[in-house]
């Protein structure tokens, strides 16, 4: 009992001295950024105006058809909005991730490895980018847009669930950041790898899942579980049906899965530390 409550607490410290190192090594690039603020300003426009053409795409597709896979345009819009905020809350915490393939293929890895700090704060905040809240401004614009174009009844239970699934989804896509830097330990250069599962799934949840093939579908929820970021949650807020005719239950289940993508991200990145073998350079 001793022995368990030690290590317990061994690891409560652990994650409090990465939690601490992060914040610290952010801060400091977000100092270095804000020394510069018409840049900052300049490249936060750009990241938002970039990620603002997918929606547009979306908008010039409806100026053609009425529905899309039977959903309109708030109703997609409401689908974005969710997925691209979560995605960009994510992407601003963890996007960094994927230089990890570039440290292990030039040596620059063992520098962060004889530091008394965690490798994965130490990687995570690796050249911080604020320029990355343009992403989740736009986001949260077109999430507004479809809460109040929307015809649904909005009851206490529908309106937790937006917040639900922002702080769920990116926990999830977080995960799955995690989970493509460990894979990069083995494959060295793959960071096009990890970018098909964060970018590209991203882009495919802006849609719903009506277009896609049932076993697109069943992969995206009972494999990599990124069905759970928006698709349920938003399908219960909208009425409609999920696909694969799954219970109502499931559409609160995104907390339980993103636990449970965040234990098996971290046993990805653990397994895939200590099989590092530095290159001698």
């Amino acid at each position: 009992m001793a022995d368990t409550a030690h290590g317990a607490a061994r690891e409560h410290g652990r994650v409090r001295a990465g939690l601490r190192a992060y914040f610290l090594i952010s801060g400091m690039w977000i100092r270095s950024t804000m020394a510069y603020r018409a840049s900052f300003a300049m490249t936060a426009f750009g990241n938002f105006a970039g990620t603002a053409f997918d929606f547009v795409a979306i908008m010039l597709m409806f100026s053609r058809i009425d529905v899309l896979g039977g959903y309109r345009l708030p109703e997609v819009a409401f689908l974005y909005g969710l997925s691209a905020t979560a995605f960009g809350l994510a992407d601003l915490a963890l996007g960094s991730m994927d230089r990890l393939g570039r440290r292990v293929r030039d040596g620059t890895l063992d520098t962060i490895l004889v530091r008394p700090v965690p490798v994965l704060a130490q990687v995570a905040a690796d050249r911080f980018g604020l320029r990355r809240i343009g992403r989740i401004t736009q986001g949260v614009l077109v999430l507004g847009y479809a809460v109040t174009a929307l015809d649904v009844s909005w009851t206490p239970l529908k309106v937790a669930m937006v917040p639900l699934s922002l702080l769920s989804g990116a926990v999830i896509f977080c995960a799955v950041f995690v989970a493509g830097a460990a894979f990069q330990f083995v494959a060295q250069d793959a960071s096009e790898v990890q970018n098909s599962f964060t970018y590209g799934g991203q882009t495919m949840l802006q849609y719903p899942p009506t277009v896609f093939a049932k076993d697109l579908v069943r992969g995206v929820t009972f494999v990599l579980p990124l069905a759970f970021v928006n698709w349920l949650p938003a399908l219960y807020v909208l009425g409609r049906p999920y696909p694969l005719d799954l219970p109502v239950w499931v559409a609160f289940a995104p907390p339980l899965v993103a636990a449970g993508c965040c234990a098996a991200a971290g046993a990805a990145w653990r397994a895939g530390l200590r099989s590092y073998r530095s290159t001698g350079s």
